[in-house]
């Protein structure tokens, strides 16, 4: 009894420590990832103590459209979309404006704030970026959404075009950590990842970085990402769970447990308290019933599809924030 006690008190310990600008340690956040199961409610009520000092209880919904989809000579492991996979997948080049646009209305109706442009392939070609670039001008001028790019590595000059068509945010996820990602991709490196999301700071656009969890890392391994998520100040973290998808290198991989998705996502709002942790692929997967807790520590979740898997019904997701008491925060653009 003393002992759960104590563990009970030193998830507050967390709390304080993220409140007051301290870190975390690799052995207090391997703690959080390996708590007692009948520890969960009282890890996720520290959890969020941090999040309601931050965000209150408001949600950022977020819309994905796939702006082009397979044709990607990278071998990413847990894509359906790389060179090595040979899952069923639709496969089509770069959208043109008129959809790209349809697809900011659909946002908004969907309540988004931040409506996110995504293409598969290593980076974008100078017709794509532009191609992006019209269709992000005329949401600009005509909605009031955040706009989200990721189209891959960036050169210097293409940020810069994007920054100046008016995207707010540029996407490019660590996906796992530095010792782990050899095994997960080797057609580009964790340092190119890195070097990406430095360049759309560069440039004037808000960074956005995050994770998938289930590809083989160890617990140390997952504290490490948000350690490095923490340094590379990232203002948006999505939090991936991993969909095994057939006919993927890592289409056996077991799926990630509700209860640890749960605890990766307190362990995220500690080490990050500050920046947006957003619920993203594979939360109905691993959560499953129990998605509702992950806003205690997310404050932030996608509507709608993914990349070439489905999520889940919008309306379910409007539901679930309305059934916490929560508020959906739908002008994401002051």
């Amino acid at each position: 009894m003393n002992q759960r006690k104590t563990v009970g008190q030193s998830w507050d310990t967390f709390a304080e420590k993220a409140l007051s600008g301290a870190v975390l340690t690799l052995e207090e956040g391997v703690s959080v990832l390996q708590a007692n199961n009948d520890q969960l409610l009282p890890l996720m009520k520290a959890a969020y103590r941090v999040r309601r000092h931050y965000y209150g209880n408001k949600v950022k919904l977020n819309m994905i459209i796939n702006a082009k989809s397979g044709l990607c000579p990278e071998d990413c492991g847990y894509c359906s979309q790389s060179l090595v996979s040979t899952a069923s997948i639709p496969k089509y080049p770069l959208l043109d404006r008129e959809t790209l646009v349809a697809g900011a209305r659909e946002a908004l109706q969907r309540k988004a704030g931040t409506y996110c442009i995504v293409a598969s392939g290593r980076g974008p070609t100078d017709k794509e970026l532009e191609q992006v670039v019209e269709a992000v001008a005329e949401i600009r001028a005509t909605m009031p959404l955040k706009i989200c790019a990721c189209l891959g590595i960036l050169r210097e000059e293409q940020a810069e075009k994007l920054r100046e068509a008016g995207v707010h945010r540029y996407n490019h996820n660590l996906n796992t950590s530095r010792a782990n990602y050899p095994s997960i991709t080797t057609t580009h490196t964790y340092d190119q990842r890195v070097a990406t999301v430095e360049t759309a700071r560069a440039h004037g656009m808000s960074p956005c970085s995050g994770v998938i969890i289930g590809m083989g890392e160890s617990d140390e391994e997952i504290v490490e990402m948000a350690l490095a998520l923490r340094e590379l100040d990232a203002d948006s973290i999505p939090i991936n769970f991993l969909n095994a998808i057939p006919g993927t290198p890592l289409e056996h991989s077991e799926r990630v447990p509700a209860l640890k998705a749960l605890k990766v996502l307190a362990l995220f709002r500690f080490i990050c308290p500050t920046k947006e942790i957003r619920v993203a692929g594979g939360r109905e997967i691993s959560l499953r019933t129990l998605q509702p807790l992950s806003l205690y520590a997310a404050n932030s979740i996608f509507v709608g599809d993914y990349m070439t898997t489905k999520g889940q019904d919008v309306t379910l997701d409007h539901q679930m924030i309305e059934d916490l008491g929560f508020e959906i925060e739908e002008t994401a653009v002051s």
